[in-house]
Order: C-alpha cells, then sequence, then structure tokens
C-alpha cells in the first residue's frame, strides 16, 4: 500500500465555501457556474483563475482590507474587492485588465515598502503569500526606496526620533514554546485576529495602534503570547501569510517539502493533519483543510505537542527481568518475545487455561486493537480482553445500546451548526475536545442557546461572546435525578413530542416511563435539596430544551464515571427521545469520547462478553463467523473486566497480562489495589512508548510505535474512520501490529499478515457495520462513519433517521439510588477529577513536550469558603485523603467550584490522584465512579510517605543494564 501523492481538496479557496442556488458567472472569458452567495474571488478559484489576494483565506469570512484582489465588473463602477463582492447571475468579470494590473502593483508596493527584504534568511522563505503575491503582481523594484538600511522606505521615521513603537523596533516575541511573533514582518492584514475570532472563538488578539505603527497585539498592551488568552491552537499561525506568526520548528529544521495526512492520535475529535517533512524529519503538523472531523482547525495538542516521538525517555529496545526487584535488561526482539510467550504458555500449563488475558489500547490503531482481542481469544483461547472504554464510556456503549440499539453517538460533528438548543452534561469540550467546542462556540454565537449541567463552572458557562442560558451546578453523584427532573417537566407541562413518540418509540413503554417521571418525588422541587440544583433554573432548562428546536445532547465522563453512569446514559436518551430529537442534523445524543481511539477499541472487541461489532460471545452464529475465520473455537463465556482480572490477580487465579498502550496503575481507580493487582502477576508484559507507571511492576517491555511510524485507521467519537499513515519508519523497528503479530506466532498463531489493510479485510469480512471498509475507499472518500455496508456503502453520518437500529426506541425507568461513597465527618467534600487543555489522559505523551509549560503539575481546586475554614490558602501544600488513601498537591483557590466540592486533575504521576479514588463502579458496566469521592483537605508541609515511598520504587524499577554493560 503506498502513500498517496497528492493533497486532496487542500487548495486555499480564498473565501468560505456557500450553498446556495447555482449562479453562472463569466470570468475573463470562462463561465463558471457557483452557488449563490460565493464571491467572486472564490468563484475565480473555482474555475481554476488565481487573483492576488492577502487578507483573505477560506477559514474565514471576508475582510476586503488589502485591496489586492480588485477586479472590474462590467456595468459597475470603480474597482471592487473581489473577497467581499458576491456573484450575480450574468455577471462579466474581468481580472487582468491594466487597471487592475496597476493598481495591485502599487498597493503591494506600500506592503513591501514598510516590510523587511530579507526573504533569503526569512523563516518562510518559499512559504510566504507575500513573497508569492509580489511575484504573481509582477513587482520587480519599488519606488520608494531604503533608508538607514534597514529595508523600509524613505518616508518612514525612526523611533528614535519619533517616540513612536513602530512594529519594526518591537522585539520579537518568542515566549511562545512553539512559535514566534515577529512585529516587523506584519502587514496587518488581520487574519490571525480573524481566526481567533471566528474559528477558535478566544478573541485573545487585537490590532492596536494607526497607519504604519498599528500591530497585532495579544490582548493588553504588556502582555506577550505566552502570558495572554492565547491556547496556542495555532489558528493564527496558520492564517499568517508572511512569518509574523512563525512556528520555531520551521525556523529550526527549514520548509518543509514533503507532506502525508494523517490522523490526530489524541482526543476523540479525530483531527486530520498534514504531517509535513523534510526527508523523514517531521517539521510541523498542520490542520488538513478537507478533514472531516476538524475542517482545517486544530488544538495546542495535535498541532504542537508532537516532540514526544523523539523524547529522550522512548524506549527502543525491547527488555526482560525475571523479577519486579531487579534493573531491566535490553535484549534482542527475538529473545523478548520468546521470554514473553514462554512465560504466558508456563502459566497457562499451571493455572489454567483462562489464567492470562490482555487489556487492549484506545490509543492504538484499529487493526492493532482487532489483533490484541484476537491474540486472546484465538491463541490464549479465552475471553480475558478489556480495554480503557471499561474506566470511561463502557456505559455509553450499555445505554445507548439498550435504548437505541447501537452504542455510539448519533450524529456527526457537522450537525452542530444546525443546533438551537444543546446540552452539554458532564463535559468539558474547551479542555478535553477543543476543536469540537470552536464549533460549539461559533454556533451560540450565531444565537443557539445553551445549557450546562456540572458541578463546576466550565468556561462554556460564560467567556467571550458566549453565555449558557442555564447552569445547572448539581451536586456529584446526583445526575439521574437531574435529568429525571428535566423529563418530569417536559412531561408534566405537556412540552414532549407525541407524534415522534407514537411514530418512532415504543408507545407502552413510554406510557410507564411518563408515569414514573410524573411522580412528584422527580420534580425540580422535590429534588433541589438532593442536588443543589434551584428548581426554577431547572424547569427554565428544561422547557428552553423542549420549546427550543433542534435540541442536542453532547456529554463526557462526567455523566458515565458514577455508580450510575449507564442510567444516566439511558435518561439522556428518554429526554432525546421524549423530545423528539433523534434522527435528524442538529439533534442527537452525542458522547464526547476521551481518547483517539476509544470508539474504535470498543467497535474491534476488546470486551470480554462481545466480540467485534458488539454481538455477544455467547451466539452460536456469531462464534461461527470468527472460528471460520480463525480455524479455532471461541470460548463461549465471557472473560474477565479489568476489575475482575486485578480481582482475581489478588487470589492467585490470574497470573498473566499483555498490556498494550494502557498505563492501569495512573489511570485505573483504587491504585493501591491496582499495585496489588499487578506484583501478584507472574508475568506482566508492557507494550508502550515509555516505561510507564505499570512498568514499575512489568517483567517484559515491548517497545511501541507512535501513530507518526505506523499505517492503519482511528474511528473517533462520531464514528468517523480516519486513515492513520506512516510518516516515517518506527524507531524500533517495529508497528505495533507486527510485534502482537511477533508474540501470536511464538504461541503458535500462525499469523501472515503483511500490512494493516489485510487486518482491514477481515474486519470487514466479519463485522457488519464495518462490511464495505476498505482503504481504497477511505483514500478515495477521506473517511466514513460506520455502518458503512451495502445499505449504507458510503458510510452513516446521521443514525436513526428513518427509525431506530433496534426498530422502536425504549423508554427505561431510570430510577436514582444513590453511590455507597458518602460524605461524613471525616470526609465531608466530594472530589471529582477531570481534564485540562494543555495535558492529555495521564500524561505520558504531553509531559514530555513544552506544553508542561502551562501545567507542569496537578493542582486543586477548592472554592473560598471551605480553604478558609481550613486554613489554606492559594499555592500551599494540603494533603487530600479518603477512605482509599491519601495523597498531597498544591492549592487553588477558585469559585469555579462550588462550597464542598474539590476539583483535580490526572495528569501527573507524582500526584496519582487515583490513590484516592474508590472501588465503586457503575451497576452494569464496571465504569469506576472517578467523578463522586468523599475526601477531607488539610494543610501539609509537602509530599506525602506514600508519594515519596512511590517515587523510590519507581526509581528503582525503572534501572535498566543496556546491552552494551
Amino acid at each position: 500500500m503506498t502513500r498517496p501523492t497528492t493533497l486532496p481538496n487542500d487548495r486555499d479557496m480564498s473565501t468560505p465555501e456557500r450553498h446556495g442556488a447555482p449562479v453562472t458567472v463569466t470570468i475573463d472569458g470562462f463561465e463558471i457556474t457557483v452557488p449563490k452567495g460565493t464571491s467572486v474571488l472564490r468563484a475565480a478559484a473555482e474555475g481554476g483563475i488565481q487573483i492576488p489576494k492577502l487578507c483573505a483565506t477560506d477559514s474565514i469570512e471576508a475582510f476586503g482590507s488589502c485591496r489586492l484582489c480588485v477586479v472590474e465588473i462590467e456595468g459597475k463602477r470603480g474597482t471592487p474587492s473581489s473577497c467581499t463582492t458576491p456573484v450575480a447571475e450574468g455577471m462579466v468579470v474581468r481580472t487582468q485588465t491594466e487597471k487592475v494590473k496597476k493598481i495591485r502593483k502599487g498597493v503591494m508596493e506600500l506592503y513591501i515598502s514598510d516590510h523587511p527584504l530579507d526573504c533569503l534568511t526569512c523563516s518562510a522563505n518559499n512559504d510566504c503569500e507575500l513573497q508569492d503575491m509580489a511575484g504573481m503582481v509582477g513587482l520587480r523594484d519599488v519606488r520608494y526606496k531604503p533608508a538607514n538600511g534597514n529595508g523600509l522606505a524613505n518616508h518612514f521615521t525612526p523611533r528614535e526620533a519619533s517616540g513612536e513603537a513602530n512594529a519594526l523596533y518591537i522585539p520579537k516575541d518568542e515566549s511562545n514554546p512553539y512559535f514566534t511573533y515577529d512585529p516587523s514582518k506584519c502587514i496587518v492584514c488581520s487574519r490571525c485576529v480573524r481566526a481567533c475570532e471566528e474559528v477558535q472563538g478566544t478573541f485573545a488578539l487585537t490590532i492596536e495602534g494607526k497607519g504604519f505603527d498599528s500591530r497585532v497585539s495579544p490582548g493588553m498592551g504588556s502582555n506577550d503570547f505566552l502570558s495572554s488568552d492565547c491556547v496556542s491552537c495555532g489558528a493564527c499561525v496558520q492564517a499568517c501569510p508572511t512569518a509574523t506568526l512563525q512556528e520555531k520548528s520551521v525556523d529550526k529544521l527549514g520548509t518543509p517539502e514533503r507532506a502525508v495526512v494523517t490522523t490526530c492520535a489524541y482526543c476523540g475529535v479525530g483531527c486530520s493533519f498534514k504531517a509535513e517533512l523534510n526527508g523523514d524529519e517531521l517539521v510541523r503538523m498542520v490542520p488538513y483543510r478537507d478533514g472531516k472531523a476538524n475542517r482545517g482547525h486544530s488544538c495546542v495538542k495535535g498541532r504542537f505537542a508532537w516532540g514526544y516521538a523523539n523524547h529522550k525517555d522512548r524506549i527502543l529496545n525491547p527488555m526482560i527481568r525475571d523479577t519486579i526487584d531487579e534493573p531491566w535488561r535490553e535484549v534482542s526482539w527475538q529473545e523478548a518475545i520468546g521470554f514473553a510467550a514462554a512465560r504466558l504458555r508456563s502459566l497457562q500449563e499451571r493455572h489454567g487455561q483462562k489464567s492470562i488475558g490482555v487489556i487492549t489500547s484506545s490509543r492504538c490503531t484499529n487493526e492493532e486493537t482487532f489483533l490484541v482481542q484476537k491474540l486472546a481469544r484465538a491463541v490464549f483461547g479465552n475471553n480475558n480482553t478489556d480495554t480503557c472504554a471499561r474506566v470511561c464510556h463502557s456505559p455509553t456503549g450499555y445505554g445507548l445500546g439498550q435504548t437505541f440499539g447501537t452504542s455510539a453517538g448519533t450524529q456527526d460533528f457537522d450537525s452542530v451548526e444546525a443546533s438551537d438548543v444543546v446540552i452539554v452534561i458532564g463535559a468539558n469540550p474547551t479542555d478535553g475536545h477543543p476543536v469540537f467546542a470552536s464549533r460549539l462556540k461559533k454556533r451560540l454565537r450565531q444565537g443557539a442557546k445553551l445549557i450546562v449541567i456540572d458541578p463546576r463552572r466550565i468556561d462554556l458557562v460564560r467567556s467571550p461572546h458566549i453565555r449558557a442560558s442555564h447552569h445547572l451546578a448539581l451536586r456529584p453523584g446526583t445526575n439521574v435525578a437531574v435529568v429525571t427532573a428535566l423529563s418530569h417537566v417536559i412531561v408534566t407541562e405537556g412540552l414532549f413530542d407525541e407524534t415522534y413518540i407514537r411514530e418512532r418509540c415504543d408507545w407502552d413503554e413510554f406510557q410507564d416511563y411518563a408515569a414514573f417521571v410524573s411522580e412528584d418525588r422527580h420534580s425540580p422541587e422535590a429534588v433541589e435539596t438532593l442536588t443543589g440544583v434551584p428548581a426554577e433554573e431547572l424547569r427554565g432548562a428544561a422547557r428552553l430544551f423542549a420549546t427550543g428546536g433542534n435540541g442536542a445532547i453532547y456529554y463526557g465522563l462526567g455523566v458515565t464515571e458514577h455508580s450510575q453512569g449507564s442510567t444516566t446514559v439511558m435518561g439522556i436518551a428518554n429526554l432525546a427521545m421524549l423530545t423528539g430529537n433523534v434522527g435528524r442534523k442538529g439533534v442527537g445524543v452525542n458522547p464526547l469520547r476521551g481518547q483517539n481511539n476509544v470508539q474504535g477499541s470498543c467497535d474491534m472487541g476488546s470486551f470480554p462478553h462481545e466480540l467485534p461489532g458488539y454481538r455477544h460471545v455467547k451466539l452460536p452464529e456469531v462464534r461461527k463467523i470468527f472460528e471460520d475465520a480463525w480455524g479455532v473455537p471461541i470460548d463461549p463465556e465471557p472473560g474477565l473486566r479489568i476489575p475482575n482480572m486485578l480481582d482475581a490477580a489478588v487470589d492467585g487465579s490470574f497470573k498473566g497480562l499483555y498490556c498494550q498502550g494502557e498505563d492501569i496503575l495512573q489511570s485505573d481507580p483504587d491504585t493501591h489495589h491496582v499495585a496489588a493487582g499487578l506484583a501478584a502477576m507472574e508475568c506482566v508484559i508492557v507494550h508502550d512508548l515509555f516505561l510507564n507507571e505499570t512498568a514499575n511492576y512489568a517483567h517484559v517491555f515491548l517497545p511501541g510505535s507512535t501513530f507518526l511510524e505506523k499505517d492503519g485507521t482511528f474511528t473517533n467519537a462520531e464514528r468517523r474512520i480516519n486513515r492513520v499513515r506512516k510518516v516515517m519508519a518506527p524507531k524500533n523497528g517495529y508497528a505495533d501490529w507486527e510485534v502482537t503479530q511477533l508474540l501470536a506466532n511464538a504461541m503458535g498463531g500462525r499469523w501472515t499478515y503483511q500490512h494493516p489493510a489485510e487486518i482491514m479485510e477481515e474486519i470487514a469480512a466479519t463485522t457488519p457495520s464495518f462490511a464495505n471498509v476498505t482503504y481504497d475507499l477511505l483514500e478515495e472518500k477521506g473517511s466514513v462513519q460506520w455502518p458503512c455496508n451495502d445499505t449504507k456503502p458510503e458510510g452513516t453520518p446521521l443514525m436513526h433517521v428513518d427509525g431506530f437500529v433496534r426498530g422502536k426506541g425504549r423508554f427505561i425507568v431510570t430510577e436514582y439510588l444513590a453511590t455507597d461513597e458518602k460524605t461524613g465527618p471525616r470526609f465531608p467534600l466530594l472530589l471529582t477529577t477531570g481534564r485540562i487543555l494543555s495535558q492529555y489522559n495521564v500524561g505520558a505523551q504531553t509531559r514530555r513536550t513544552d506544553n508542561v509549560v502551562w501545567h507542569e503539575a496537578d493542582v486543586l481546586e477548592i472554592h473560598p469558603h471551605d480553604a478558609e475554614q481550613r486554613g489554606v490558602a492559594e499555592g500551599d501544600w494540603v494533603r487530600l485523603a479518603s477512605r482509599s488513601g491519601e495523597t498531597t498537591l498544591k492549592a487553588k483557590i477558585t469559585d469555579r467550584v462550588s462550597p464542598g466540592v474539590v476539583y483535580t486533575t490526572f495528569h501527573h504521576p507524582d500526584t496519582q490522584a487515583n490513590v484516592v479514588t474508590t472501588d465503586f463502579s457503575d451497576w452494569a458496566t464496571n465504569c469506576p465512579e472517578y467523578k463522586v469521592t468523599a475526601v477531607q483537605i488539610a494543610p501539609s508541609n509537602g509530599p506525602s510517605d506514600w508519594q515519596e515511598d512511590y517515587a523510590a520504587q519507581a526509581e528503582r524499577a525503572r534501572r535498566i543494564v543496556h546491552a552494551a554493560e
């Protein structure tokens, strides 16, 4: 399989696309048909006619400031800007008359007169629109001669003489770790300012000053880029037509000369990027214009935080040790694989076939995940396979499967552009899914209404130019009560969509559900004391969602990581069906998946009770499909989930684990119990990039490959299957799928895959929702959304359009049951956890990049009232203790959290926030209850004894005896 040599649809079309009725115009004698509302500039580009421009780009609305794109239009006076002039039927345009050419050349002379002429040494040389446009208009000389040797025209008076702070003399701002700002090269086109406003929605940039003294400013005059509101998404850098805003990597490594389109390996948005290289050296990641998930936008992680691939901590040689007390020994791949296979076989011989298992990765590709669960079922001979979705979105699979009949979100991300009312519950998109958040904020600025249900005041509640209509700041653990109360208002006030329910849902089940939610005990007034949400606020939110037009619900781990996570998901599905908000654009139920391929890891059969495609392993007709394909019998009994594996290890019956790309010691709850389970195993194989926390207890370490070093596919939160393309050769010698195949064959598997495309062929042959998926189709379409089969050969952007997958939508009674985790005199506060923009999950990747400049340690957010009661000040060390354990971290005093609630992230292993979380979990799926932990805080002198002991143990566990030694 060869890489594509062209990048389709990646040309800048000058102004945004429109979707009106067709209009035909004549440009330079050529008839061109485009949608009504299209600019003349874009129409020309569509017809292959390039008009010079500087201030226009297709990611932002036309501005008309540079005056370089002027044209003549028959019947119109003057020379209008083609970027701001819409086409009209029969319009005749001339782009190359002597008049417009003279104007353009004069305009370009003015730009060049106020711009350094250091093109040969400029980092944007050969990648500069100003340079390109100067050549395009035929500018060969500038009438305004430079003075003082500074490359500027003689009309300019230096700051020393005039007292003015001209941009030329403002020093370059290098405060941001990833890009520089050079005011001397700014042409004040405002593209960066408009990108920050229109694309990102942060409003961090402005233009200050007048005339030749005007420049871009990151907020207040004293701010630099690092201290400003800039979130380093890169939209301004991408929009800049000169080297004013430039990646430091380009300055260091040179202008890239080739590009490969691939998919980001961070969150579940699944952004498409061009990996731009010189030879095999990655220079920069640029968001791909035709990426259907991100539409040419990015965040700080995907855009800039890829340096971990070359970090010194990365392990590139296999390692083994007999016991975890010994240092690691570097060995060959053959010896490491042989050592691992022999140990696993020995364990099965001594302790039984079901004494070993696997954990698949939500960071690896679909193809790699498919092989890991196949390893368990076809080689180990059991169903002991699980994945990190167990600890994040397993309730999504169960809840949506029960109500709608399919275990995934209903919409594509484009759908939000048609939403009128949006509920965001238990999610923080600006930090966890920032590219989607930018699209949501854009829709909110256009007039859509927002309801936030979250115990914490997230940025979406109030930030520049957006404000939530309702913020239901519920007490952690009361999601079910709040969602049921919303339904109570809708049912008792007759706001439900009866026609939709009768046509699309089970009417009898609806009547039972309506009777249940209508009970007085579910009214907003009755649950106010329990949830902490004012009754009138909750009633207002319910009425808005039921009557406000297209209603969409987006939710995250704040919904699923509860003892009633599955119940809340079913309650959300009830709310959507109740209001008729499933099955068209602008509506739906949309889980915001945490990791890049957590959806794919579920699709590929990573759970112990389900084969690929969410089909239960007990069904003989399903097992037969895989038995025929694999030539081995499939165990009909479900295997062990991750918590069961750990329990069984402590009990002595589970002895061996192959863990690919997952750090369960840092990410799973009740760290002490996880450590005890790992320590009890006799063969732990960690397959990863770095010696992570789980590797402290490992006997075999198999070096992993980054997303830049492999071919395959990821499936994002909207069910979009996106290609991952090899950008460079694996630094460890093998892609991850090849390592799994080596282990399988060492244990008698006889696998013969030559390329991931062959694995996808097997997936398509055995998994109905992937039936028509091929690499050729993905090359042709860019991406597709499953189900992609004979009925929907090009994929399914919107689910449940003509009916639910299960037939009739199913209303399910959602009884609220309080968690067993209770506050009390010893532990009076509730801890909830989440993520932050600059860091990702357990931080293994982002902590090894310059992103640490924004978040170098986890902190504990405490309300001022709670802090004052305990004598805690900003920045103090505090002891955070629960019934499970304790840790220490520094305090951040903020009213983002309510009194009685504290909040922290889990990105840094030296904090190990999960040492305090409990082993309580969702009743249906065992998803841990990270979001509700009873805790107490008190002043502390620094790291706890446990943290110091843990750090010492980790240091001992990471000793390496290199092969040369």
